[in-house]
């Protein structure tokens, strides 16, 4: 198969012939259609991430077709559409049986643990846990959107932030995640104020649903808490130690940060005498386990979500060579198609 390839962290990428993945006992191999180029694929190849070893095949959101089953797969066959959270439960802790494989102790993630989907075909463990069907109605290129970033909006808003309707919602940075959480919330009817450096970025976030927009600066935490009385939930989809905390500080009492970025070098200094004096809930969210995925698509399937108008272009492997390391993606999402050059 040809697949993206780097052999040191901050090195160039490249396109390789490597031997075709087998299926896993429990496991498939699917034949990708569409992976999703994400920020955190960066932070892999800078080597912020110590489960990545070199050399390595990045890539974890992904839609493709069952090309193999391995042995012991009861619920899947050859030829099924499917698409695949970025975390890889073990389907038999007692998280995973409790639907909660985002945070399995044993996961593991392509494009981080092993090689990912920025290929013509992936390994998937544990294919009865991990899997999910396709609908008709969904194309691959906005099903391998939902893997990491609408999937992690998804649950980051919903089982972690509880948004209500008509809650504001402050989301800071408008890259595929922040931009995934701009749709959600409002097709929740949450009200909606996104954070960003890019003009650009905003611009979409605005076309997408954001009700209010803020130049990322000196002055944003004020202007976002003059815009909403103090934000009900606020999402740090940026990853750093000034979004995080400024997340937190727009806040009104008995708000909800939410920390979806990734967050490399030092940890921020969070504000925890806020956090005391006026309640605030601090909470993580990790992606979204295949159990959950029903929910996602519904509201997919009711057109009130529609993960399409966020992929921007789709490239093949050369050019997808040289955005994995990019420092400052396009707006929207970008997919890679294995099948083309």
């Amino acid at each position: 198969m040809r697949a993206l390839v780097y052999d040191r962290f901050g090195g160039p990428v490249g396109v390789q012939d490597l031997p075709d993945p087998v299926a896993p006992d429990g496991g498939v191999v699917v034949r990708v259609a569409a992976s999703g180029l994400c920020r955190s694929d960066r932070h892999a190849w800078a080597g912020h991430d110590d489960s990545v070893t070199l050399p390595h095949v990045p890539g974890h959101e992904l839609a493709g077709t069952i090309a193999e089953v391995g042995a012991g797969v009861v619920g899947w066959r050859v030829g099924d559409r499917v698409t695949v959270p970025f975390v890889h439960g073990c389907g038999r802790c007692s998280w995973c049986l409790a639907g909660q494989a985002q945070v399995c102790p044993d996961q593991t993630q392509p494009g981080f643990t092993h090689p990912g989907s920025h290929a013509e075909l992936v390994a998937v463990r544990a294919a009865d846990a991990n899997l999910v069907a396709l609908p008709d109605d969904i194309d691959e290129a906005s099903a391998a959107s939902l893997g990491c970033r609408f999937a992690t909006a998804f649950r980051a808003l919903t089982s972690r932030a509880r948004v209500q309707s008509g809650e504001w919602v402050a989301v800071w940075g408008a890259g595929g995640v922040g931009l995934s959480a701009v749709m959600i919330a409002t097709a929740l009817g949450a009200r909606v104020v996104a954070i960003d450096r890019s003009s650009d970025a905003l611009d979409l976030a605005r076309e997408l649903g954001a009700e209010a927009t803020v130049v990322a600066g000196d002055d944003a935490v004020a202007d976002v808490v003059v815009r909403t009385g103090g934000a009900h939930v606020s999402l740090d989809a940026v990853g750093s130690a000034e979004t995080a905390v400024s997340s937190v500080l727009s806040l009104r009492r008995l708000g909800r940060h939410v920390q979806v970025g990734l967050l490399a070098g030092v940890p921020p200094a969070l504000p925890l005498g806020r956090v005391i004096g006026w309640e605030l809930e601090v909470l993580g969210s990790h992606g979204m386990s295949a159990h959950d995925y029903p929910r996602l698509l519904e509201l997919v399937a009711s057109g009130a979500l529609r993960p399409q108008r966020l992929v921007q272009r789709t490239v093949g492997l050369a050019e997808a060579a040289t955005l994995v390391g990019a420092d400052a993606p396009a707006a929207g999402i970008t997919v890679l198609d294995p099948r083309l050059p």
